[in-house]
């Protein structure tokens, strides 16, 4: 079993940033790519950037290319999100989430069977 554990999340002022960190429990045995979702209030919860854990370039949500940056530190076993020029519309709770490939699309939830608890992310206008 995978434990996924979210951190980093708080309140910041539109324009501002701020870094989300997951620490999985073990390594990527049961798992080839890892996520950030998002879920705002009355909505789905949406993929908003996906890493591959082998090669490959990261995957964005179209909303939020070139203002997040995916990256994993392997040695620690962790994934980031570092998040700049929030808005308004990115306040949500953050998931983080581990999966293997398959038919869905790498920012589609069906690909990803674990999931931490949530971080929750406020930006104010």
């Amino acid at each position: 079993q995978v434990q996924l554990v979210e951190s980093g999340g708080g309140s910041v002022q539109a324009g501002g940033s701020l870094r989300l960190s997951c620490a999985a429990s073990t390594y990527a045995a049961n798992y080839d790519f890892m996520a950030w979702f998002r879920q705002a209030p009355g909505k789905e919860r949406e993929g908003v950037a996906a890493l591959y854990l082998g090669r490959g370039r990261p995957t964005y949500a179209d909303s939020v290319k070139g203002r997040f940056t995916i990256s994993r530190d392997s040695d620690k076993n962790t994934l980031d999100l570092q998040m700049d020029s929030l808005i308004a519309e990115d306040t949500a709770m953050y998931y983080c989430a581990a999966g293997r490939s398959g038919p869905y699309s790498v920012l589609n939830r069906k690909t990803y069977h674990y999931w931490g608890q949530g971080t929750r992310v406020t930006v104010s206008s």
